[in-house]
């Protein structure tokens, strides 16, 4: 007898023919949503209906562009640059970086637990992309860079800003929750900030950029303003030199 999951579309009145087309769990209202936000699908809907949609790759951490994808890197990144793990457990993951095995079965817990490797069914633990994520932010250079608001998008939950340090035409995205819970502003002042941030600026592509220490820039001295963007965000960039910006 197969067991029989709840309807997921019930509590959205979702007719049957507005099925997602990317997974067989969801519908594409929900997927759309779930994607947006870091709870995921799972996240968006009533406890009893949770279990059906559970790992619903449309809103996976693993799926790159989604609200957890972009969330996980954030976390890995502060990690490593603000509380690193442990010397003995970082050896572990930098082995599996370089296709070696390891032993030690209680780090291999903790970066498992943390999302940094996983498992496969030959037991033999493998590292994940976060886990790279991580190292990476671990030797590569980090930059002080004034940052703009230039657009946001609330039913996306993202703003795009301009990075000035990384390149001053092409807009990053990120999370909108991220800049609220930094800045303490609301979405609907964030458009138009300045803000000041530490950045990966040797990332490729605007997804691959991740801001950490954000705050509300300090108001820039008369006469640092300019029509021309670009002058504008080379004006802030010394700003943050003279006020002694570092390497992070």
């Amino acid at each position: 007898m197969s067991l029989q999951l709840p309807d997921v579309r019930a509590p959205f009145q979702w007719p049957a023919e507005e099925s997602c087309p990317n997974c067989p769990c969801c519908f594409r209202e929900l997927c759309e949503r779930g994607a947006a936000r870091t709870k995921q699908c799972h996240g968006c809907v009533r406890p009893e209906y949770r279990a059906s949609v559970w790992g619903c790759p449309c809103s996976s951490p693993t799926r790159r562009g989604t609200a957890a994808w972009r969330a996980e890197r954030h976390r890995a990144t502060v990690r490593a640059t603000e509380c690193p793990l442990p010397p003995s457990v970082e050896v572990v993951l930098r082995d599996l970086a370089e296709n070696r095995v390891s032993s030690d079965r209680q780090a291999l817990a903790l970066l498992r637990v943390g999302g940094f490797v996983a498992e496969p069914a030959d037991e033999l633990f493998v590292i994940t992309e976060l886990g790279r994520v991580y190292l990476a932010a671990r030797h590569d250079l980090r930059f002080p860079a004034c940052v703009e608001v230039v657009a946001v998008d609330k039913p996306a939950r993202l703003a795009q800003v301009i990075v000035g340090a990384w390149d001053s035409t092409r807009p990053v995205p990120v999370l909108l929750d991220h800049l609220t819970e930094a800045t303490g502003l609301a979405a609907d002042d964030l458009a138009g900030v300045w803000l000041d941030a530490h950045a990966n600026c040797h990332a490729q592509e605007p997804d691959d950029l991740v801001l950490t220490r954000i705050r509300v820039a300090e108001p820039m001295p008369a006469g640092f303003m300019s029509t021309d963007p670009e002058q504008t965000l080379a004006l802030r960039a010394a700003d943050v030199a003279l006020a002694g910006g570092e390497q992070a």
